[in-house]
């Protein structure tokens, strides 16, 4: 049995340059020049996220106004018990509707306050408002849902309102009893 011997290398140096010996380098490439970079696009504008902020910190003025659970449902002294049953039922005809969706406080309350009075003067007797779950509002809850709970307890030309059915919107939206026009 014959054992071979590896060739004797005189140093790692050595052994380095002829296993490069082939090795040519690249040609030179000249970079192109960067083009203008596009302008940052922000997600909130500075009234928006003051608005947010504002928002944030106010406390809702009446805390027994707001509920705490899912369903919510109000009515007037003069609205018999059986009237509010019937509407949280959805047994009135919605004849409108309104999406406060994305829409901050302050704009809702307007939306809303518009929406109701072309309802009253138009002679409408029964409307859905959606104000959504609040699923994505943190851990402050839904915002919307608890503000809208208050502002319609406060306008005069709600008999009653309660959370819809779940084919109409469920907790997110309710049905609204609007009161004879005066």
């Amino acid at each position: 049995m014959t054992i071979r011997k590896p060739p004797p290398c005189d140093d790692d140096g050595h052994a380095f340059r002829r296993a490069m010996a082939d090795v040519r380098p690249l040609p030179e490439r000249q970079d192109l020049p960067a083009g203008p970079r596009p302008r940052p696009v922000a997600r909130f504008s500075r009234a928006g996220r003051d608005e947010v902020l504002r928002e944030s910190k106010v406390d809702p003025t009446d805390t027994a106004a707001l509920e705490t659970g899912d369903a919510m449902a109000f009515r007037r002294a003069q609205v018999r018990a059986d009237v509010l049953r019937k509407l949280q039922r959805g047994q009135f005809a919605v004849e409108a509707e309104i999406d406060l969706h994305g829409l901050g406080r302050h704009a809702a309350h307007d939306a809303l306050r518009q929406f109701l009075n072309a309802s009253v003067l138009h002679g409408l007797r029964c409307v859905r408002v959606i104000h959504g779950k609040g699923l994505r509002s943190g851990p402050g809850g839904p915002v919307l849902k608890h503000v809208v709970n208050h502002w319609l307890r406060k306008v005069d030309n709600v008999a009653a309102f309660a959370s819809a059915r779940p084919v109409d919107g469920g907790t997110g939206a309710v049905y609204v009893l609007l009161a004879a026009r005066k």
